[in-house]
């Protein structure tokens, strides 16, 4: 080695966190051999801070952004001459660590897998996707850097997602079960539920020392099986209250419309069986469904507006005619 290269390990030197990208939140000083000298200068820049550890201990926290003459056993000059057997290694480390102090902001967080739960509305097995962001500061870095990061050179906002996501979903299914929020709900909810989670995951990310500052639910997404499964029982219970409307149970109306298609359908089963007499019997059980329903209606002891109630049901099933609806809704209106 020359003596000029001897003479230029031994001058201070300028230690700065340069280009910090914006995901980056953990950045190790490269030194060679981790020799600091004595008399460098630190320069922490706002929205950082930094950490010195020396001698394998954390000997300093620099919050405020600034610049720092630093003082070590590296003294200029003799350091390196006395270590000159030692490979010009010092035995004196120090290790400078930079980290982002500013607020990282609208982290992406989702659920990797749906959340299944019971709907309590339509009582059946519901699978929920839910994605949003989060924003958050580091709060306790002495508590990162030995529990979380170590002696990682680097450490990213990815890197720390990976830790915080694994979170999320276990609070939000607890909370859905607790809670019974029916497939109709969920979306109507999203602000509260937010907010809820926002306050129990606070303790969660202070354990991590990190402080959660918003916590926001973007958007949710039940899997297709699930409203494949909701729209059918939906349909089922339209016409359960249609049926009521009627005056039938729910069998009797799904009889009617069976029997109304066959009857009507002239490719279908009573087309085939015409010869046979088969499609005339069912049109004719058709008709005395039919007219018993209506016989039924027009005398029983309601009121007028409920059997014109009852009949419209009837015509928008197209279990009767619009003829048929008009003759016996004349016969009900002479009774007023």
């Amino acid at each position: 080695m020359s003596i000029f290269n001897i003479f230029k390990n031994q001058l201070g030197q300028v230690i700065q966190w340069e280009n910090q990208q914006e995901n980056q939140l953990w950045y190790k000083y490269p030194s060679k051999l981790d020799e600091i000298k004595d008399g460098s200068k630190l320069i922490v820049g706002p929205g950082q801070g930094a950490i010195l550890v020396y001698e394998g201990k954390l000997v300093n926290h620099i919050e405020e952004a600034g610049t720092y003459n630093l003082r070590t056993d590296n003294h200029p000059f003799i350091t390196t001459l006395v270590n000159l057997r030692q490979n010009f290694e010092s035995e004196h480390k120090l290790l400078i660590y930079f980290y982002r102090k500013a607020d990282i902001l609208n982290q992406f967080w989702g659920t990797p897998t749906p959340i299944k739960y019971l709907d309590p509305t339509y009582k059946i097995p519901v699978e929920l996707g839910i994605n949003g962001n989060y924003s958050y500061r580091i709060s306790d870095v002495n508590f990162l850097f030995e529990s979380i990061i170590g002696s990682k050179d680097r450490y990213s906002t990815e890197d720390l997602r990976e830790i915080v996501s694994d979170r999320i979903p276990q609070y939000l299914s607890h909370y859905l079960a607790e809670r019974k929020y029916s497939y109709l709900e969920v979306d109507a909810n999203v602000h509260q539920i937010s907010n809820v989670l926002k306050e129990e995951l606070s303790a969660e990310f202070n354990r991590l020392g990190l402080a959660l500052l918003d916590f926001k639910i973007i958007g949710t997404q039940f899997d297709e099986n699930t409203v494949n499964r909701i729209g059918r029982v939906a349909d089922v219970t339209i016409d359960q209250k249609a049926a009521e409307e009627a005056g039938l149970d729910y069998v009797a109306l799904e009889k009617l419309r069976a029997l109304r298609d066959a009857a009507r359908n002239e490719g279908g089963l009573a087309g085939v069986g015409a010869q046979m007499g088969v499609g005339m019997e069912i049109g004719k059980a058709f008709n005395q469904e039919k007219d018993g329903l209506l016989s039924g209606i027009e005398n029983n002891g309601q009121d007028a507006f409920e059997k014109l109630k009852k009949l419209n049901v009837l015509l928008t099933e197209k279990i009767i005619t619009q003829e048929e609806f008009d003759l016996l809704k004349t016969k009900i209106l002479k009774t007023l």
